[in-house]
């Protein structure tokens, strides 16, 4: 199997670290809103990866965080956490939101079939991991105090830019408009290990540290949770092309300098889902949610198709015209799959010719366009039986996942929205109400309404009852 290393930016040879086993490392959400289908793009080639390295023959063990804190809106350590401002957006606790944005994270994943990882470790679990590490990167020399916050020490490491070779006077402070610059840093790329309530006395989460009351910053926390879950050594770490830098930068440099050895040896990134607009993101506000799709007519089987058709290392992008034709040659394919007989014996040396046909499209860096190439070519193939064909769809779908072979289930009667899809309702309608496009929310509210959800505003938020 030879998968691309964004790391070396070379397609290399898998070997894992312990012959036929597998640490998978996941950056998973940071459960503050929704995730949108671009997120779920990232989380869904991932799902595949894990997949074919089981159908493989590897022993797989894959690591999943929850950030429900130290996430802030600037990645370079700078502005609010995302938790706190989407907990005040929403009159939650943050251990509210965290725990319903996490579940909707999860009941997206369970539509699209995505496989949860082995171990889904919420930072708030790990607190003391973090003060340990960074005692000892402190002990070692690698972090410093000031201003009440701890800095790892960038500087102090033989290469900080390792995925990209950039000059460091080629880089620009990580400070956006109406963020300011951080001064206690002694080297711009610095980042912060430990903030205390000398930064944020609002926080809402906060722990006691010998450096005070405060809260981990976010790259520490994937790198206590890998280690923790996976040992010393990760074979792939995994996550969505912008967090190349700086959060995977830092976690190179902080679990390397820990360690006192190279870490993880694999980087898989997904790049990103684009619409006509640009870059999908929810601080634009204007993203789509697996769940704005299904309320299109839309399946989640239909968008899991869509993204497999492109490879994961090109940018993809949505529109109704390019997902239609998706969603079309789904339908037509799953229904092709379904009428096949199941007729004859299994015959086992066309089965294996075409499995190592599939597997020869998997290996070559996750090419699941050309392994929906030969699915297509089984369907098609005269010389197979109903038996071989169905058995090769069913084999193959252990790892596409797309439920070709499944019976569709006779409609039921509507049960109505789940709670998970009236939040978002009600968050879309103080959106717009926010925004004074009053119409908006009135258009929602009359569409709860006509379903026999009714709103009641209050000082605190909305709330909602079923008549």
């Amino acid at each position: 199997m030879k998968l691309y290393n964004t790391l070396t930016r070379q397609t290399e040879e898998f070997v894992p670290h312990e012959a036929g086993k597998v640490g998978m490392y996941t950056c998973g959400p940071t459960v503050y809103n929704f995730a949108h289908i671009g997120n779920l793009r990232t989380y869904l080639m991932e799902d595949v990866l894990e997949k074919y390295l089981r159908y493989a023959g590897y022993e797989v063990k894959r690591v999943m965080n929850i950030t429900d804190i130290g996430h802030l809106s600037d990645d370079a350590d700078s502005g609010e956490d995302k938790m706190l401002l989407g907990a005040k957006r929403e009159h939650k606790s943050v251990l509210e939101l965290a725990k319903f944005y996490t579940d909707a994270f999860f009941a997206d994943c369970e539509k699209l079939n995505i496989k949860r990882p082995d171990v889904v470790q919420p930072a708030t679990g790990c607190v003391e991991e973090f003060i340990r590490v960074i005692s000892e990167l402190e002990k070692k020399g690698f972090a410093y105090k000031a201003g009440g916050n701890v800095y790892f020490d960038t500087s102090k490491v033989r290469q900080y830019h390792v995925f990209f070779n950039f000059k460091e006077d080629d880089l620009e402070e990580g400070v956006r408009e109406g963020v300011d610059k951080d001064e206690n840093k002694r080297n711009k790329n610095d980042f912060v290990l430990w903030f205390t309530k000398s930064k944020f006395e609002d926080q809402a989460l906060k722990w006691d540290s010998p450096w005070g009351v405060g809260y981990p910053g976010w790259h520490i926390e994937c790198s206590c949770i890998a280690m923790k879950n996976l040992g010393e050594y990760v074979d792939i770490h995994c996550g969505g092309i912008d967090n190349v830098f700086p959060h995977h930068t830092n976690e190179i440099a902080q679990s390397e300098a820990y360690l006192g050895h190279p870490w993880c040896k694999y980087w898989f990134h997904v790049l990103h889902l684009n619409t006509s607009g640009g870059k999908m993101s929810k601080s634009s506000g204007g993203f789509l949610t697996l769940s704005k799709l299904q309320e299109e007519g839309r399946s989640p089987m239909e968008y899991r198709f869509f993204c497999l058709l492109s490879h994961y290392r090109k940018s993809l992008v949505y529109s109704e015209d390019t997902f239609e034709n998706a969603a079309n040659a789904y339908r037509k394919l799953k229904s092709r799959a379904l009428a096949v007989p199941a007729e004859g014996e299994i015959d086992a040396a066309a089965f294996k010719q075409y499995k190592e046909r599939f597997c020869e499209a998997m290996d070559a860096d996750l090419n699941t366009s050309s392994a929906i190439t030969v699915l297509y070519d089984v369907l098609k193939a005269k010389e197979l039986n109903g038996a071989t064909k169905r058995a090769l769809v069913s084999d193959f779908d252990r790892v596409l996942s797309l439920d070709l072979l499944k019976e569709e289930e006779k409609a039921a009667p509507a049960a109505g929205l789940s709670d998970a899809e009236i939040e978002e309702k009600i968050a879309a309608r103080a959106a717009a109400k926010k925004a004074k496009n009053y119409a908006e929310a009135d258009r929602i509210r009359a569409e709860l309404a006509q379903q026999g959800i009714v709103l009641t505003d209050t000082p605190s938020g909305t709330t909602f009852a079923r008549k």
